[in-house]
């Protein structure tokens, strides 16, 4: 991982923050205190970031679904895709109740197991509307982005007293 990391570092900071961005479980909510610690500015780290997490989502809307039924028939990932789609199933009523707002807020708030990707792959299995979903989603990352660089640079700065 380590080596992964300074070869993105390598290939520029924007690309490694993009390309970070990207990564499930990471996405932006990672990206971005890493682009914020490195000394970029916020108001180049979080396009960046915004655009990099939002880049797999169409892909997810339209296949989501299909890749996690795929993936169950694959022995080394069966269980973690099993897994995935139950934990994904308890949240899920979080989204339903509220419907695009409840997708929207599931994004929003950046705690470990929502996001982007999760978002895009719940809204599959419930059938909703893509182009909507889509939205509810875009909504949400740009507010987790605002959350977690406010709160990176609260950090950040709090350190820097020390």
């Amino acid at each position: 991982m380590q080596a992964l990391f300074e070869w993105l570092l390598g290939a520029g900071r924007e690309t490694a923050l993009f390309v970070i961005s990207m990564v499930p479980l990471v996405e932006l909510r990672g990206a971005v205190p890493l682009g914020l610690g490195l000394g970029m500015h916020w108001g180049e780290v979080l396009p960046i970031c915004y655009l990099g997490n939002l880049l797999p989502i169409p892909f997810l809307l339209l296949f989501g679904a299909k890749v996690l039924k795929w993936l169950e028939k694959l022995p080394v990932l069966s269980k973690f895709s099993l897994w995935y789609q139950a934990k994904l199933a308890a949240k899920s009523s979080q989204v339903t109740k509220y419907a695009h707002w409840g997708l929207f807020l599931f994004v929003a708030i950046p705690v470990p197991g929502t996001g982007a990707w999760s978002g895009a792959v719940i809204a599959t299995l419930l059938h909703m509307r893509r182009g909507r979903a889509f939205l509810s989603i875009a909504a949400g990352v740009i507010t987790a982005g605002i959350i977690m660089a406010l709160g990176s640079s609260a950090v950040i700065g709090a350190l820097s007293l020390f």
